[in-house]
């Protein structure tokens, strides 16, 4: 019996099947390519109708007639306007087609790598101690367990350090008692790096906690005239989401910034009228009190009581609206002793006004401003030698200076904040803390610990305010320098120079002119001849070299 041949696509090993497959595919490809538009909009017409079909399920059963209605009342309008049928059909085929485009595929979800899987689990054990309670039937922290359930909305920077991080805690974790936060912030401070500042977000109904890492406030934002409205004082700047108003500013290098800064209301509607700043030395309580003075000056009196004595404000000596710069305890206890008379004068003059009904006397009106610093130590030589402490003087003014448009600013350092009367941390509510500080420290001053915990080194200028019973404000201070301080920057000096006002006090004051001006240095004869020129009608161009009069020489 002869054998019959095999068929030819059994001879050939499959390769007219492989051959058809590739036409096949081909040709579903190009039908594809040909058909895309009809496709894509035959796509769009599903999703239209499947949305208008869940819309129409989700409306209650009462309002479906008014839908109704409406849909027929809107499908009426558009038959009979001009047009209405062919446009209403393009913006149901555009509407189709763009919800019937290709959408992007979802991209894998990117997990965290090796290392950062690795530094969320290190982490999530380190919180155990903090949230697990033996008894609890299903914890969410124990040792072992999965991280994923318990941290979330993780983010790192580029040096792979986390950035922000949302922790879950287990309800029965006292998250009210601030010595149970302070120590979980603690731990958080540790393990994310402590080379920077985070924010502290605690949400007790979610249970919650969120970190971030807050960015570095600007140091290089020298003092200058800030807009602001009378009676308002910028103290410094603070974080972008803490507050909803911003200033224009000026950097070091000239380029111009909206800056959020810590305004400081103050006269008769202040709710805070007076000032406490604490700081340690070198951390720039001398700054702010600087700062503070040169925005008083626009449009008040300043005294200033240094009782440090350091002379961080001899450039304020001989100028207009300066009443007096005193660093002797004999010099602070009559300027004081003034201070307190004056108020109880303003408040006599402005009774006897309203009694009339008239306005207040302009001298009443105008602001006084006094500020003091380092006065425990003013009250330790006063107490040495016999005499009346001159914080004494300061309770007339911090009761009743907000009715007589007197504000006072007092600066102490830590170690001596026992040494304060107890009137001023009565009366002095809006608080400033300068330097680091441990919350415990920044809660005792300002009334409640800071939602962020500090760095390790701040730069000058740099800690926190609180004005009154409102939030706590990270703060840094504008750069105000000693004008007459070398060590400082030139930029930052010229800055304070051209913001002080003009002498008018002794002679060579008022040889000196505005500040920030050139003024020739010329002997005593040079001046007597000049000043017989000047009576004779003559006067001639100095010829000598102009240089800056400094306080030493005068």
């Amino acid at each position: 019996m002869a054998r019959r041949p095999l068929p030819r696509i059994l001879r050939d090993g499959g390769a007219s099947l492989a051959r058809g497959r590739d036409l096949a595919r081909s040709a579903a490809d190009g039908a594809s390519d040909v058909l895309r538009p009809l496709i894509i909009l035959s796509r769009g017409l599903v999703r239209l109708l499947a949305a208008g079909r869940r819309r129409w399920t989700a409306t209650p059963r009462e309002r479906r007639g008014a839908l109704l209605f409406l849909t027929a009342a809107a499908v009426l309008a558009v038959a009979l306007a001009p047009y209405g049928p062919v446009s209403a059909l393009a913006a149901v085929l555009a509407a189709a087609a763009w919800l019937g485009r290709d959408r992007a595929a979802a991209t894998e979800e990117s997990g965290p790598s090796e290392e950062q899987a690795a530094r969320l689990a290190s982490l999530y054990e380190a919180l155990v101690p903090y949230f697990a309670v033996p008894e609890a039937p299903e914890p969410l922290y124990a040792h072992g367990g999965e991280w994923e359930r318990a941290l979330s909305d993780f983010g790192f920077d580029e040096h792979g350090r986390l950035a922000a991080l949302t922790v879950a805690y287990p309800a029965y974790f006292t998250d009210g008692d601030p010595e149970s936060r302070a120590r979980v912030e603690r731990l958080l401070h540790a393990k994310c790096g402590r080379g920077r500042e985070y924010h502290f977000a605690w949400d007790e109904e979610a249970n919650r906690l969120t970190l971030t890492a807050l960015p570095p406030l600007p140091t290089d934002i020298p003092a200058q005239p800030f807009v602001t409205s009378p009676g308002e004082v910028v103290l410094g700047l603070t974080d972008a989401l803490a507050v909803r108003r911003t200033v224009p500013l000026v950097d070091a290098g000239g380029a111009a910034l909206d800056v959020p800064p810590v305004v400081w209301r103050t006269g008769t509607r202040a709710p805070e009228p007076h000032l406490l700043v604490v700081g340690r030395p070198g951390s720039g309580t001398s700054t702010l009190l600087r700062a503070v003075a040169l925005q008083a000056l626009r449009g008040g009196d300043v005294l200033v009581v240094d009782g440090g004595g350091t002379g961080d404000y001899t450039c304020f000596v001989g100028r207009d609206g300066v009443l007096g710069v005193e660093c002797g305890l004999t010099g602070a206890l009559g300027a004081l002793e003034w201070a307190a008379g004056e108020t109880e004068r303003r408040l006599v003059a402005a009774n006897r006004a309203r009694q009339a009904g008239e306005a207040p006397p302009e001298d009443v009106r105008r602001p006084l401003w006094v500020l003091v610093d380092r006065p425990a130590v003013l009250g330790h030589l006063a107490r040495a030698e016999g005499l009346a402490d001159p914080q004494s003087h300061l309770r007339v003014p911090l009761r009743h200076g907000r009715a007589a448009q007197v504000t006072v600013v007092v600066a102490e350092q830590y170690d001596c904040v026992d040494g304060l009367d107890p009137v001023v941390a009565q009366y002095a509510k809006a608080r400033v803390v300068l330097a680091p500080a441990s919350a415990r420290q920044a809660a005792e001053i300002l009334g409640a610990a800071p939602q962020s915990t500090p760095a390790a080194e701040l730069p000058p200028g740099r800690g926190y305010a609180r004005l009154g019973t409102g939030p706590v404000l990270r703060l840094q201070v504008p750069a105000t320098p000693d004008p007459y301080d070398d060590s400082a920057a030139d930029t930052h000096r010229e800055a304070v120079l051209a913001l002080l006002p003009r002498r008018g006090g002794s002679n060579l004051a008022k040889q000196a002119g505005p500040a920030g001006e050139e003024v020739p240095v010329e002997t005593a004869d040079a001046v007597g001849t000049a000043g017989a020129a000047e009576e004779s009608g003559e006067s001639e161009e100095p010829t000598t070299r102009p240089v800056r009069v400094s306080v030493a020489e005068a």
